[in-house]
């Protein structure tokens, strides 16, 4: 296996990961699913159920790239640029089409696919270069746990933004309201 192949692996799951983990907290309503997957359907739940997914998915990834011998001095670092590009990507592209167009499931879920792959597209990338990600690689835990504070933050906090409004169910963040 090589890492493009990997990588191509790696859309499919994380696509997969995110359709299984859509629902979760409304199955399983508690803080701890509160706190990774989404509990409503505004843009910035979807980025975290995308986030989570992949994060879950890169701990398969290492284990991948260990088993054939891959490179993976830059793995910690292709996540972290993955994970805050993916953010930026999905907004980048999800909001002016969303503000044209208003919500459309079948064009959320290929610009979803599309965000997937471009930052898979990226780790690819980052994990091939012989650049040395001293920075990203040594203070990933930092990062990651700041991120996933963010998230966390963001979920029971939320500001009254578009990204964070649940227009379908009217919901922002927990509550039932906005």
């Amino acid at each position: 296996m090589t890492i493009k192949i990997l990588k191509i692996i790696s859309i499919t799951s994380i696509f997969i990961l995110s359709i299984l983990t859509h629902s979760l907290y409304d199955k399983f309503p508690n803080i701890l699913t509160s706190f990774f997957y989404p509990v409503n359907e505004s843009i910035f739940e979807h980025m975290k159920m995308l986030n989570m997914s992949y994060l879950i998915w890169s701990i398969i990834e290492f284990i991948l790239l260990k088993k054939n011998n891959l490179e993976t001095k830059n793995f910690k670092a292709s996540i972290v640029i993955s994970l805050i590009f993916n953010i930026f990507i999905f907004l980048i592209i999800y909001i002016p089409i969303y503000k044209l167009f208003g919500y459309n499931a079948v064009i959320t879920i290929l610009l979803y696919l599309l965000s997937i792959i471009i930052s898979q597209f990226i780790s690819f990338k980052v994990l091939s270069s012989t650049k040395d990600y001293y920075f990203l690689n040594k203070y990933f835990f930092v990062i990651i746990f700041i991120i996933l504070l963010t998230f966390i933050y963001l979920t029971y906090y939320p500001p009254k933004v578009d990204i964070f409004i649940d227009k379908l169910n009217k919901k922002i963040g927990l509550s039932n309201y906005y």
